[in-house]
């Protein structure tokens, strides 16, 4: 109940507009988000790099409404693969397509994404693009197929909590894609999902297996225990060596598995979200663990 109350709220205009202008919780943000700056996003990444970790760069946003925001989005994201090389940071770049102009034109958001690729591949770069709500999924998986036909710069999420997701899986594998595996974030409906987290959890990793098998290079994006555990037994099984994929973990979050998964020898790769439109990802990132929620509460209590 808790978890679909902080989703559904994470969708308010007002109720954005209040906590991003609140200095409390604006401060409280930086818990999950590097800051509202591409320069911020950057010193973070530094600073994962020299922990031995890797970096993912998001420009937080979603959902604009005028080309112009798209155009800028776009922009922003050129600009990122610039300064990455600028300063020989071990980085890519994670977006989503909303940002990009999806809800205005497939075809339009599509040029856009195709010309941040190009940008991505001329500096031996990759731009991995998020998974956002069921509504948007297949749109999402057919706009990375065209892109990646011209360019293999570009990959895909998959979210195990969705049905469809073995499908999709093996849709995207036998064109060499790249995939992220999250478990997913956002509230959907029991017709399209798998509403018990041990449902989510064995979807998970079924579909960890098929990814490590592959022969490709994958993320593995989870802060589930459970999950690192079924991931490292199964490779070690397979022999299949820790260079061979990575493990994904959000800024801010399990910082003792990430620094274990490093001392280990394991390549883990942090989500960097950073921008002023940062409150959807907050709330969601509010709705994921109880412990978060606590987090949050404690030190509003304190502000």
């Amino acid at each position: 109940m808790l978890r679909a109350t902080l989703l559904k709220l994470s969708e308010s205009k007002r109720l954005a507009h209040w906590v991003t202008s609140n200095s409390p919780t604006r401060r409280m943000s930086h818990r999950f988000v590097a800051g509202e700056t591409l320069d911020e996003a950057l010193a973070a990444a530094r600073a994962c790099n020299a922990t031995g970790m890797l970096a993912s760069l998001d420009y937080l946003g979603e959902n604009v409404s005028t080309v112009a925001d798209a155009q800028r989005a776009r922009d922003t994201y050129l600009e990122i693969f610039e300064r990455i090389a600028e300063k020989k940071l071990n980085a890519n770049v994670s977006c989503k397509l909303t940002q990009l102009g999806l809800d205005l034109s497939v075809e339009f958001c599509e040029g856009l994404v195709a010309s941040v690729v190009e940008r991505a591949a001329s500096y031996d770069n990759f731009l991995r693009v998020d998974m956002e709500g069921s509504p948007y999924t297949q749109r999402t998986i057919e706009l990375v197929k065209r892109v990646r036909s011209r360019n293999p710069a570009v990959g895909a999420v998959i979210q195990a909590y969705l049905y469809r997701s073995e499908r999709d899986v093996q849709d995207l594998l036998g064109l060499g894609c790249r995939i992220r595996l999250c478990k997913g974030a956002y509230k959907e409906p029991p017709e399209v999902a798998f509403v018990k987290k041990k449902e989510v959890d064995a979807n998970f990793v079924k579909l960890m297996q098929m990814l490590l098998v592959s022969g490709f290079y994958h993320g593995i994006a989870t802060h589930d225990p459970k999950m690192i555990t079924a991931t490292i037994r199964f490779a070690a099984e397979r022999k299949i060596s820790k260079d061979d994929f990575e493990f994904q973990m959000l800024y801010g979050i399990r910082t003792d598995l990430q620094q274990r998964l490093v001392r280990d020898g394991y390549r883990l790769r942090i989500y960097i979200p950073f921008g002023r439109d940062w409150f959807p990802y907050f709330m969601r990132r509010l709705a994921e663990r109880p412990a978060n929620v606590a987090f949050f509460l404690r030190n509003l209590l304190r502000s």
